[in-house]
């Protein structure tokens, strides 16, 4: 973590009174964490669901997606991008230093001058929406990380949507399974090379989504193709 950034965060969460208030505006939104395995610690130093690792990871990440987008994006951002009033959470580093600081902050909130900046959600969500929320933020792809990709995967995209629009018409997806399955280890070979902000090792990208998507089912052309869609948008 650098200097610049642990002063930042070491500041709090700072956010606009506006936004403090829309906080004390809108109840905490429960998380579905039954898919998720039962903790043997709520609060261990580091998070269980970076070290339990493959599925386990990948499925808090999607969670935790659906976690922030309901309780945490209003102040810190969509996609976990800060607009500058919070600190960006993206850079919080994937490890135990990380990890202390998040837990402070998610179980007791933060408060300056006796004003609520963020208020304490470790008792109203509980830990496994916790890591959950964490998994998905430490695993935002860095600043420009798609920059160098973001041509091939317009096209990947635009070949989905051609696809797509045939099999609706009525070809079988099976005349493109050669095709998907070469597409599909292009873009998990494009996804191994995307560099999360924290220095995970695992950054949940658009092209990870749409490898993930493109699992054969009838509408997969069609959920991957609007992945890579709203992905590059996000990234422009």
């Amino acid at each position: 973590m650098g200097p610049l950034l642990k002063m930042t965060l070491a500041a709090g969460l700072i956010v606009t009174t506006t936004q403090a208030f829309a906080h004390g505006d809108v109840a905490p939104q429960p998380v579905d964490t039954a898919a998720l395995p039962d903790l043997e610690e709520e609060w261990p130093e580091e998070n269980p669901f970076r070290e339990a690792g493959g599925g386990v990871y990948v499925e808090a990440i999607e969670i935790g997606a659906s976690g922030y987008n309901q309780n945490c994006a209003r102040c810190h951002g969509l996609e976990v991008v800060s607009g500058g009033l919070a600190p960006d959470l993206r850079y919080l580093s994937a490890d135990w230093e990380g990890d202390e600081w998040y837990v402070e902050r998610f179980v007791n909130g933060y408060s300056q001058n006796g004003v609520t900046k963020m208020p304490a959600f470790g008792e109203l969500l509980g830990g496994k929406a916790a890591w959950a929320i964490r998994s998905y933020v430490e695993t935002r792809p860095d600043d420009g990380a798609l920059d160098e990709f973001a041509d091939r995967l317009g096209e990947i995209r635009d070949d989905l949507k051609t696809k797509a629009e045939a099999v609706a018409d009525g070809t079988e997806m099976s005349d493109f399974e050669d095709e998907i399955t070469a597409l599909r280890e292009e873009l998990d070979g494009i996804a191994g090379q995307v560099p999360s902000g924290s220095g995970a090792k695992l950054t949940d990208s658009p092209a990870s989504r749409a490898v993930a998507m493109l699992d054969g089912s009838p509408d997969s052309l069609t959920k991957a193709t609007e992945t890579l869609t709203v992905g590059l948008s996000a990234a422009e």
